[in-house]
């Protein structure tokens, strides 16, 4: 075995070692701490901000911005009539729930966190962060998971506000902006407390705040004192984003591309700092450079994730379409690269429910909320995306047009559908693959990695049939739990593949660098007209002299999956699938479940070349077997976004003895009226 800092070197490349060790020494010489010193909002006046000419009485100043700012997606509210033809009305709800201090964290997960909230709190466990040292001073990990701290802080219900506003012109909303921003300011002094901690959530609440700064310019509530005050906060917001930009760029993911977007978004909307004209650039720089090396050529995106891919896509959104309403528009070849992006995660969203494989590291995070659409619903990403890269829509109107409306205004709906045929199967180099059926389709991923893997998940098979997701990805639940939740997501064994000697295929060095990165092989794919063939093989128990390769065959929608374990000597194996929640029928003896969904039923029967036991549980209680697998109350459960996690269904079957072992699944789908054996 090749030792650990070797295997990390050789992964993370000498730059990421580099940026560690500089990292170390700045944090043992505490030059953060020298760099942005604590102080006061007093001590930092608008002045100090403003370029020569720039009145900055609070009066004065705000006159100025009427003329001199940098232009935003709309000059004006959208009219009601056209936000009510978009979508169904939730944000009215939405935004009323609010303002009674209940909120909506990570797109899906209900929290009773107060208005204002307190802002250095976990409101799932109490636990808080403290709010009277330096950032820097501030361990990620020793209070908790410090996502669940900084949710509130990162503003996403701005959005809420602003479109509740929109459709009713109540001044309770625009009040509501102010007041938040006004309490976090004072609970929230600058470089102080846990909130500055990171430069990605600075940069999406410079975001929030600038879209509710324009979208309630007209309320009596927006008075000058607010406008100045709150300009001044984004500008210390862009030094903080500023001082430590190296350490995301660093990180080679979205974290260095928000905060491009950051100095990017102030430079532009604040042309009266005198620093806005390097931030600008800088961050225009940084973003064409960071499309280069974080977007694959075949448009896949480097942390192996649908939904960091949606980040990344949303945070260029903002950028190009800002760019080109202030007349300095990006790349004609940073477009492309994005409309091909755009394109890879059209490959592998679900027709019927315009969802993805929920695959890779999902943090809950949606950056541009400006829709009714359900979280994990991409069409109104894929919607935006296609109309700033094509001007055209990728699908027919519906509430994912309002994202349209915000960005683009009123004259994108008259955007002509784009004319395509039925999704096509997807090869790309990046080694995630998708075959089609008449109703059902699987992406499968056999990737040779280049950077550093998300899960150890190789040859996981995502599953759907008429919109539902049959066969899931875990998913993340969250980066920093209490045994036995703290890997329980991300390892083989909660994935739809083999597991061998209970091992992962990759050994997990930290929360987020695994070692020894398993890689796939890609053997063949073809159709023949009668059945679809694909076949692909990683080598991730190679430490044991074992290879793992799955075959998967398709003949209309019924689907047979093989999986050849090969190698010397005694092993144990085990075949898993993650399976949502239906009403089940098993049957042990012929290996067999039934699931009674909506849109039929379907039926599994997974067997094996050797003796194997067979064992079924939900939500960490096993139903039927009699085998025990460690952690085995991690088992059967789902995390469709962060800190959630729902109850699913486990089969797994599990065999011990001399390879080569054949594990065989059968998937068929069985609609209402032709068969029924529940």
């Amino acid at each position: 075995m090749i030792p650990d800092g070797i295997s990390l070197a050789r992964h993370m490349g000498p730059r990421w070692i580099a940026s560690r060790v500089h990292q170390a020494v700045e944090s043992k010489l505490r030059l953060m701490q020298r760099r942005l010193p604590l102080e006061t909002w007093d001590q930092r006046p608008l002045a100090s901000y403003l370029r020569k000419g720039v009145p900055s009485e609070p009066l004065e100043y705000a006159r100025w911005r009427q003329v001199g700012a940098g232009k935003f997606f709309f000059d004006e509210l959208p009219r009601t009539d056209l936000l009510l033809s978009a979508s169904p009305r939730q944000a009215v709800s939405q935004a009323d729930a609010l303002l009674s201090g209940r909120w909506i964290y990570f797109g899906a997960l209900p929290v009773e966190a107060g208005f204002p909230p307190y802002w250095h709190r976990n409101p799932l466990t109490g636990e808080s962060a403290p709010a009277d040292r330096h950032w820097a001073d501030i361990p990620d990990f020793v209070f908790g998971d410090i996502k669940l701290i900084w949710e509130a802080s990162r503003f996403s219900p701005v959005y809420v506000l602003v479109r509740a506003y929109a459709l009713t012109h109540d001044e309770r909303y625009a009040e509501a902006f102010w007041k938040l921003v006004e309490d976090w300011a004072a609970h929230n002094p600058p470089q102080l407390g846990p909130n500055w901690k990171c430069g990605q959530e600075s940069s999406f609440r410079m975001m929030a705040w600038c879209f509710g700064l324009y979208a309630f310019s007209v309320s009596l509530h927006t008075t000058p004192g607010r406008v100045a005050a709150l300009s001044k906060i984004i500008a210390v917001t862009a030094e903080r984003i500023e001082a430590n930009i190296g350490y995301a760029l660093s990180q080679k993911n979205n974290h260095g591309i928000s905060e491009a977007v950051g100095l990017f978004s102030a430079g532009t909307l604040f042309p009266e700092f005198w620093r806005a004209e390097s931030w600008r650039n800088r961050g225009r720089r940084l973003l064409e450079c960071q499309a280069r090396t974080q977007i694959y050529e075949d448009g896949a995106y480097v942390q192996h994730s649908t939904n960091y891919q949606r980040v990344m896509l949303h945070d260029y959104l903002w950028a190009l379409r800002l760019a080109e309403l202030n007349g300095a528009p990006f790349s004609n070849e940073l477009y492309a690269q994005l409309l091909r992006s755009t394109e890879f995660l059209d490959g592998m969203t679900d027709a019927d429910s315009g969802c993805v494989p929920n695959y890779g590291n999902n943090d809950g995070a949606l950056v541009l909320p400006l829709t009714d659409c359900d979280y994990d619903d991409f069409r109104p990403t894929l919607q935006a995306m296609y109309y700033l890269g094509a001007q055209q829509r990728r699908f027919a109107p519906g509430p994912w047009d309002e994202a349209l409306i915000w960005l683009f205004g009123v004259h994108s709906l008259s955007a002509p559908v784009l004319s395509r045929a039925e999704q096509q199967p997807l090869a790309s180099a990046s080694g995630y693959y998708v075959l089609r059926g008449p109703e059902s389709w699987a992406m499968v991923r056999c990737a040779e990695y280049r950077d550093r893997p998300a899960h150890a998940d190789q040859l996981h098979l995502d599953l759907w049939w008429r919109g539902i997701n049959v066969t899931l990805d875990s998913g993340t639940y969250l980066y920093n739990a209490a045994p036995p939740w703290d890997a329980a997501f991300v390892g083989t064994a909660a994935h739809n593949s083999v597991t061998v000697d209970r091992k992962d295929q990759m050994r997990r060095f930290s929360r987020f660098i695994w070692l020894d990165w398993a890689q796939g092989s890609h053997v063949q794919h073809y159709w023949d007209g009668e059945c679809e063939f694909w076949q692909g093989e990683h080598d991730g128990f190679k430490r044991l002299g074992i290879t793992h390769r799955r075959t998967i065959e398709r003949h209309g929608d019924t689907w047979n999956i093989r999986d050849d374990i090969t190698g010397e000597g005694q092993h144990q194996l085990r075949l898993h699938w993650l399976l949502p929640e239906f009403p089940a029928v098993v049957d042990t003896e012929a290996g067999t479940v039934q699931l009674r969904t909506p849109k039929g039923v379907v039926r599994v029967r997974a067997t094996c070349g050797a003796q194997a036991q067979f064992s079924f549980v939900r939500a960490g209680e096993r139903i039927v077997g009699n085998v025990s697998y460690p952690g085995e109350i991690t088992r059967g459960w789902v995390s469709r976004t962060y800190a959630v996690k729902q109850p699913a269904l486990s089969v797994a079957l599990e065999a011990e003895g001399k390879l080569p072992i054949r594990f065989e699944t059968k998937f068929e789908f069985i609609s209402d009226g032709v068969e029924n054996r529940l």
